[in-house]
């Protein structure tokens, strides 16, 4: 079955009210005892196919260079031998390293205590929900937005609502306030900026949605670092809202996907009810060697940002000179559209070698910030099929002419 999410294809998983199984060793049928939410559904993930151009998962296309390889790798080793012990599962270092780093970028001054990293941004967002969320609670979000966010709340059993955002993919800021007011939700998760769209959220709507929540307000910054100029941080409301999180990764902007490396920033009372939740020495000694290593090497690794910008900001003139709409992004991904069948298009581009992603709203279609020769490609690849269905067209027309 297809994902409707991801637009992966996957064997769902068995109903146990309906597929017992026979063990003619044993006896009896037994059924798994799945909880029945469950029941039919298929693991979250995007397409992982070989093909010569991957532009469907917001990687960074430029891996460390051999120097800041080699620093990891040291690291590791030193970490590697002490790998008899328990790391340290308050993760002190790390977290005074994140401050600092933040100093620098958002120019936003925390203290360690306000700092806590985890496996990626997800195991951060699923401890938020596990903290604040649960059962008899509610989470709002405005869609389109991270396909995840319900899974999230799914499997925390926090009951999952959403708004819709305006025609823009802006947020519409009088329906979202009415619909806080109405649900008065535990958590308001908002992404900015936000996937699969790329639009940031601008503060003053922000200071808005503070000031309506009765709850946590999260702000989801995984593509924080590739905002355009101007466009400021969630991070410097923290001051005045003790009840905003911050969410950030090492995923993205800093090409360190494979590390799963993510992490918050908030009050010190939220991280102390986050490290509640949290299991016992939850981030490897390893992994919290690989994240130094690459926050001391911040200034090479985040070199790249800027060329992702400009090849970004391309892309959606590129796009639109075409006749397609191409959304304002401040992320490293370009959301365009609208397609009469969007699948086909999907399907055209990975036959000429090309993968993007088929996510969001209905029509429109998610193209990640690859490379000068994987956007090259994928422009190639577009106009080919493009003309492709235009010669079509014409074919179809004259026949019936």
């Amino acid at each position: 079955m297809t994902n409707p999410m991801t637009g992966a294809v996957t064997e769902p998983t068995t109903d146990p009210t309906t597929e017992p199984t026979t063990d003619p060793t044993t006896g009896p049928a037994w059924r798994l005892p799945l909880r029945p939410e469950l029941a039919g559904q298929v693991p979250y993930g995007a397409p992982q196919l070989d093909v010569a151009v991957r532009l469907n998962t917001n990687e960074n296309p430029y891996p460390p260079s051999a120097a800041v390889v080699a620093d990891i790798a040291a690291a590791v080793s030193a970490a590697a031998a002490g790998l008899n012990r328990y790391p340290d599962r308050e993760c002190a270092e790390l977290r005074a390293a994140l401050a600092g780093f933040l100093h620098g970028e958002s120019g936003v001054r925390l203290g360690p205590e306000q700092l806590w990293p985890a496996n990626g941004s997800n195991e951060v967002m699923q401890q938020l929900l596990q903290a604040f969320g649960g059962p008899g609670r509610t989470a709002l979000s405005f869609a389109p937005t991270y396909s995840m966010y319900p899974e999230y709340a799914r499997n925390t059993h926090t009951e999952w609502v959403t708004g819709r955002r305006a025609a823009d993919f802006s947020l519409d800021l009088d329906s979202a306030i009415s619909l806080i007011d109405r649900l008065q939700p535990s958590v308001v998760l908002l992404a900015s900026p936000n996937n699969p769209t790329g639009t940031a959220l601008p503060q003053s709507q922000l200071r808005a949605v503070l000031d309506a929540a009765p709850g946590v307000v999260i702000v989801d910054e995984a593509y924080a670092e590739f905002r355009r100029a101007g466009v400021p941080s969630a991070l410097s409301l923290l001051a005045d809202y003790p009840q905003l999180i911050v969410t950030r990764t090492m995923s993205k902007a800093f090409a360190l996907a494979g590390a799963r490396l993510g992490y918050l920033a908030a009050s010190a009372e939220v991280v102390d009810a986050v490290r509640i939740v949290r299991l016992p020495y939850h981030l490897s000694a390893v992994s919290q060697a690989t994240a130094l290593a690459a926050l001391a090497n911040s200034a090479e690794l985040l070199a790249r940002v800027r060329q992702l910008r400009a090849e970004r900001d391309a892309t959606v003139s590129w796009l639109r000179s075409l006749g397609l709409r191409a959304a304002d992004s401040d992320a490293n991904f370009v959301l365009f559209g609208a397609f009469a069948d969007r699948h086909a298009v999907w399907q055209g581009l990975l036959d000429r070698g090309v993968l993007i992603r088929e996510t969001g709203p209905d029509r429109w279609l998610r193209v990640s910030i690859g490379s000068t020769e994987e956007m090259r490609a994928f422009r190639a690849a577009l106009q080919d099929l493009t003309v492709h269905d235009l010669a079509q067209q014409d074919l179809t027309e004259e026949d019936s002419a």
